[in-house]
């Protein structure tokens, strides 16, 4: 029996354990303020507003899903009581006190993922498998958009007090919408160098950037754009890939990779998964949680280890100070 700590319960919190429910050999303790969630312990799970309660609970793993600004925090207090990790993205809002748990991980050889799930979407799998093969020769540049609507995002809670909203809690799009930053990283590896216009364009009532523009150079010299917003209806991503022999191309509405051969000079369908984006998405979560409870048993590293969280993080940090600084800014 694998007992598991949930460290807030926001709407991430309750997807992964409504999640974890279906799952056998699982036990859930949750620590959160929130008072509202009785149909929960009917079904066996725990719930304490006290971290030192959770913890006479010895639970074996920690899945972190609070604000942002509170992941590294207590990443750190619960990596100190031999806990392997599942932190929620985006690793954190800054490099503060990111050494310290990484020494504590590697001191005490902890199993760690930060959960990114559109690396577990099959469109995205099967665009990295493509990539890999070369199926589209060698690869040039990316564009892809990740486009939504705030106030939609979590309709039973004010968007103005999310986390999602507020810079002290580190919000803002940049952070908030990493998933297309980490998926590139996935694909291409390391980023030289970033030039960013991150803003705050529309009506809505929030503290930070709504928008960003940025382009980032790979050492591999693919060159990426990125474009992501709060503020379109309906939401809306898209990934589009060229390459020497062709081109790759996916969104969330159609759900299906399409790649246009330069030879054949036309589009064929490479792949589809026979479901809606939205189930996908879905079973993303699940997959990835999967993958993590798998690799904590068998003791092996996760696909998103906390060494990538750090990296992909400093690529966002990077694109906010190009976007302050207007320059280019290495990461």
């Amino acid at each position: 029996m694998v007992k598991i700590l949930i460290v807030g319960f926001g709407s991430i919190g309750r997807t992964h354990l409504e999640n974890l429910l279906q799952f056998k050999n699982v036990n859930v303790i949750i620590y959160t303020k929130r008072t509202d969630l009785n149909s929960f312990v009917e079904q066996g799970v725990k719930i304490s507003d006290s971290l030192t309660k959770c913890l006479e609970e010895n639970p074996d793993i920690a899945i972190i899903t609070n604000e942002t600004s509170l992941h590294v925090p207590i990443a750190i207090k619960l990596a100190e009581k031999g806990l392997d990790l599942f932190i929620e993205k985006p690793l954190s809002h800054s490099v503060k006190d990111i050494k310290k748990l990484q020494t504590i991980v590697k001191k005490k050889k902890l199993i760690t993922q930060i959960g990114c799930n559109l690396r577990f979407h099959p469109c995205i799998k099967k665009i990295k498998d493509l990539i890999e093969k070369e199926n589209i020769g060698r690869i040039l540049s990316a564009q892809v958009e990740n486009c939504s609507y705030l106030p939609d995002s979590h309709r039973w809670e004010d968007y103005k007090k999310s986390f999602s909203a507020r810079k002290e809690l580190g919000g803002g799009v940049i952070l908030t919408l990493i998933h297309e930053i980490d998926y590139m990283y996935w694909f291409f590896n390391e980023v030289e160098n970033v030039v960013s216009i991150s803003e705050k364009l529309s009506d809505l009532d929030i503290s930070v950037e709504d928008f960003s523009a940025s382009i980032l150079k790979f050492s591999n010299n693919v060159i990426g754009e990125v474009h992501l917003d709060y503020f379109q209806k309906p939401n809306f991503k898209s990934c589009k890939i060229r390459g020497t022999k062709g081109e790759i191309y996916w969104d969330s509405d159609k759900n299906c990779i399409n790649i246009y051969n330069i030879k054949k000079n036309k589009w064929e369908t490479k792949f589809e998964t026979g479901f809606s984006n939205n189930i996908d998405m879905y079973t993303s979560y699940v997959e990835e949680m999967k993958h993590f409870l798998r690799c904590v048993k068998q003791r092996k590293e996760t696909i998103n280890n906390l060494e990538q969280g750090v990296a992909t993080l400093k690529i966002a940090l990077a694109i906010k100070k190009a976007a302050q600084t207007r320059k280019s800014v290495n990461v």
